[in-house]
């Protein structure tokens, strides 16, 4: 059913969308700023406009706060083509979530700001205005699930989404700032895990949700052989290990010159899906993650890093390729 779903290259993504804030030129600190840039941020966000640059369609389900930054988040998402049919606007105390990242790698800072987070107040009617039956997967971020009422939204939209028999497809995500405890986020991601088609973490993340970072390895294996059909243990410059039809693969990475550690989980999730979508072998879907990733890592920018199908093709046929396994 995943790859089903996937084949239709029409994602709903539920999660937040964020401004972020860079001081520029690259490799100056924070402290030392006078001048930044701008682009659009947040994980789920960043995964729909890379899944649009690579020829897919994505809408988006969040919320935002009824002002100049809110409005800002609403013109990126139009500019890269992301459908924000089911982003609603809040009037309150609450506000669009802000990070502040440098591109440098040494003593790199990255300060995320989201205390009353708008996109927490994604509520059970916005997830059920959807029509479901448009989209053929769905797509979110453990992010969505750390306060409520976004958490209860959420698992809500998963149900909506089973009854429209599209796969769920799950980015763990974990960001310890968004969480009230460690136990509760062991808890929440564990149940969202065993509720997904598709699950892709790395390895400090799947070891959160075993409770020790040395049994990450076997928790993503027991996940795929549960509910999961496809799972992606991420192991950064290690590259991959992927669990899929009752098998498992290793991959490398791509090599880059590397000026920040930023995006790369986005992107790879953009990558990998659109090269399912496309119909190419798992092996070389997650490989075409791993190429998104490299090349995000190796720009500026989060969103505006990510590569569209032209410009991963120029990067495959220039790179030398992987590393080894």
């Amino acid at each position: 059913m995943a790859l089903e779903g996937i084949a239709e290259r029409n994602f709903l993504v539920v999660g937040r969308v964020g401004m972020d804030l860079c001081p520029d030129p690259p490799g100056t600190s924070t402290r030392d700023a006078t001048t930044m840039v701008v682009g659009m941020g947040g994980s789920s966000a960043n995964i729909a406009a890379g899944l649009v640059k690579l020829g897919c369609k994505a809408a988006l389900v969040t919320s935002v706060s009824d002002d100049a930054v809110g409005w800002y988040c609403e013109g990126q998402l139009d500019r890269y083509g992301v459908n924000r049919s089911y982003v609603s606007r809040i009037r309150g105390e609450e506000r669009t979530s802000l990070a502040v990242y440098e591109t440098r790698l040494e003593d790199h800072q990255s300060v995320i700001y989201r205390n009353n987070a708008a996109d927490f107040q994604m509520s059970i009617a916005d997830v059920e205005a959807v029509d479901y039956s448009q989209f053929g997967a769905l797509i979110t971020a453990g992010t969505v699930f750390a306060a409520e009422p976004s958490r209860s939204a959420a698992f809500r939209a998963f149900e909506l989404a089973r009854a429209a028999e599209l796969p769920i497809i799950f980015d763990v995500d974990y960001r310890p700032y968004s969480w009230p405890s460690p136990e509760v986020a062991e808890d929440v991601l564990s149940r969202a895990g065993a509720l997904s088609d598709v699950i892709v973490g790395n390895d400090e993340e799947f070891g959160f949700m075993a409770g020790d970072i040395g049994k990450g390895l076997a928790k993503a294996r027991d996940l795929a052989q549960g509910a999961a059909s496809i799972v992606v243990y991420k192991m950064g410059h290690e590259g991959a290990i992927t669990f899929a039809d009752g098998a498992e693969f290793r991959t490398g990475i791509y090599p880059v010159e590397t000026v920040k550690p930023t995006g790369a989980g986005d992107s790879f999730m953009a990558g990998f899906l659109a090269g399912l979508s496309e119909g190419r072998p798992m092996k070389e879907a997650v490989l075409r993650g791993s190429a998104c990733a490299s090349i995000v890592v190796a720009r500026p920018g989060c969103a505006p890093a990510m590569p569209d199908t032209n410009g991963l093709e120029d990067f495959l046929a220039a790179h030398p390729g992987p590393t080894e396994c």
